[in-house]
């Protein structure tokens, strides 16, 4: 059966129906996330702006550059 088939027969639900449908669909949708990621466990690397001194000076330089002449 296809989406399509199926959107007339959702559509006739009652809401109490509807709001279980889409409390099973956010469920399926979260299991299937939780597959798709890794362990808890494994390592991440996370980019902090500490001593990240060209990333500074290139975001000064923009600005500067975007300046207006009178300021």
């Amino acid at each position: 059966m296809t989406l399509t088939e199926l959107f007339p027969a959702i559509h006739a639900l009652p809401r109490v129906e509807k709001l279980r449908l889409m409390q099973f669909l956010a469920a399926e949708i979260a299991r299937d996330e939780a597959h798709a990621l890794p362990p808890a466990e494994a390592e991440r690397a996370i980019w902090s702006p500490y001593d990240a001194h060209e990333a500074a000076a290139t975001l000064l330089q923009l600005l500067n550059d975007t300046r207006p002449n009178g300021a």
